[in-house]
């Protein structure tokens, strides 16, 4: 299970070194991908590949799946980090999450997101109040 907030930084070839909390369930490989508000998702390959059968279920004649799944693995990048835990990061993911040299990988249970960090400082102050206010109706038996 992913968790924790890291602060990792992007070097100059546009990798990063992933934290090491993370390492063990990605060593055989992981998929980066495009995620909802403009960060990356990180995915073993394994859950990876659990996703993806899940969304095959989804019907071929939903507009709104075909597009979601179009746009997920079009920008689907599977790697295998290196042996000091560096994985590189594809420019066009990079862009796609406007990543800058400051990073936040966030653990978000079954994956982990990678954010620019002042994206992911702005999307805190955003959803704190928000966060606050959840009641059993949005997440049932966890309060």
């Amino acid at each position: 299970m992913f968790l924790g907030t890291h602060s990792p930084r992007l070097d100059e070839k546009g990798r990063l070194i992933l934290p090491a909390k993370f390492r063990d369930e990605l060593a055989d490989g992981l998929v980066l991908t495009r995620g909802q508000e403009r960060c990356i998702y990180v995915f073993s390959q394994k859950e990876f590949e659990r996703v993806h059968e899940e969304m095959r279920k989804a019907p071929i004649s939903s507009r709104q799946a075909r597009d979601y799944i179009r746009v997920f693995l079009s920008g689907a990048s599977d790697e295998v980090p290196d042996k000091q835990g560096r994985v590189t990061i594809p420019a066009a993911l990079r862009s796609y999450a406007g990543l800058g040299r400051e990073l936040a990988v966030i653990g978000a249970g079954t994956r982990a997101e990678i954010w620019d960090a002042q994206a992911w400082e702005n999307y805190l102050l955003e959803q704190e109040t928000a966060f606050s206010e959840t009641d059993e109706e949005v997440l049932p038996g966890v309060f």
